[in-house]
C-alpha cells in the first residue's frame, strides 16, 4: 500500500510523463503536483475525475484510492485507534440504509 501522492507518482512516471504535463491534464501548475506527489499536499477532490481519465483508470478505483488516503491520514493525525474503521464502515452502511429512495408506483 502506498500514498494517493506515491500512486500518481508511480502512475505517472509508468507513463513517462513530466509533472508539467500531468499538471497540464487535470488542470493544476507543476508545484502543486510535485507537493501533491510528496504528500505536502491533498489533491482537491474536484481533480479527482481528472486524474482518472488521465491515467485511464476506473473512476471509482481512484475515488476509492482518495478517500482511503484522506481518511487514514486524518484518523493518524488526530490519533484515532484503527477501530475508527470498523466505526466508519457501521455509520457507512446506517447512512446508506436511511438514504435508499424507494420506487414510486404508477396507477
Amino acid at each position: 500500500m502506498t500514498s494517493f501522492g506515491k500512486f500518481i507518482k508511480a502512475e505517472r512516471e509508468k507513463r513517462g510523463w513530466s509533472q508539467t504535463e500531468l499538471g497540464a491534464l487535470i488542470k493544476i501548475n507543476t508545484p502543486l503536483v510535485s507537493r501533491i506527489e510528496n504528500d505536502k499536499k491533498l489533491m482537491s477532490f474536484d481533480k479527482v475525475k481528472l486524474l482518472a481519465d488521465a491515467f485511464e483508470m476506473d473512476y471509482q478505483e481512484v475515488k476509492d484510492l482518495y478517500f482511503a488516503d484522506k481518511t487514514a491520514k486524518s484518523a493518524y493525525k488526530y490519533k484515532c485507534s484503527k477501530n475508527v474503521f470498523a466505526v466508519a464502515e457501521k455509520q457507512y452502511e446506517y447512512i446508506e440504509a436511511t438514504n435508499i429512495v424507494q420506487g414510486k408506483l404508477k396507477f
